[in-house]
């Protein structure tokens, strides 16, 4: 009869990352717009025609921007619910409960960030400027909202 062991292994306990910022969903969001800016450099940008050559990065950069305005979006509206994430009207209708300048800042910027970087991958440098401008006013604004210490 052959007897066999299990030798258990000790793993060390988990530990996050020191770049993550899951306490404080503010300074998360902007660690996500400053990966969208590093992104955005791979997308290579064409001075003379004033266009990104590449879009694959622009659409995973306005991506990256939308998902850092939907944390701080979540931490200021608490619009989630069941399976999947809301619709954009749920946050729309969630802001205008709360804050109509925090309304006017998800409207001018879900097109730019969400649709015409994420979905499009608009090659356009202009565009994509507004998206990541878009996406600092939305997540600013939801700073001066938040209840925890969300302005650094």
């Amino acid at each position: 009869m052959v007897l066999i062991l299990k030798k258990t292994l000790s793993l060390p306990p988990f530990e996050k990352p020191k770049d993550m910022e899951e306490d404080n969903p503010i300074k998360e969001a902007r660690r996500y717009v400053a990966n969208a800016q590093e992104i955005i450099q791979k997308a290579n940008y064409d001075p003379v025609l004033k266009i990104y050559t590449d879009n694959k990065y622009v659409k995973i950069a306005g991506n990256t921007l939308w998902n850092g305005c939907l944390i701080a979006l979540d931490a200021v509206l608490h619009v989630k619910n069941g399976k999947g994430r809301p619709s954009i009207d749920k946050y729309k209708a969630a802001a205008a409960k709360r804050d109509h300048k925090l309304l006017a800042t998800i409207l001018a910027g879900y097109e730019p960030m969400h649709l015409l970087m994420g979905y499009d991958g608009t090659r356009n440098k202009k565009g994509c400027d507004i998206g990541f401008e878009s996406a600092n006013a939305i997540i600013d604004r939801c700073a001066m909202l938040y209840p925890g210490e969300a302005c650094a």
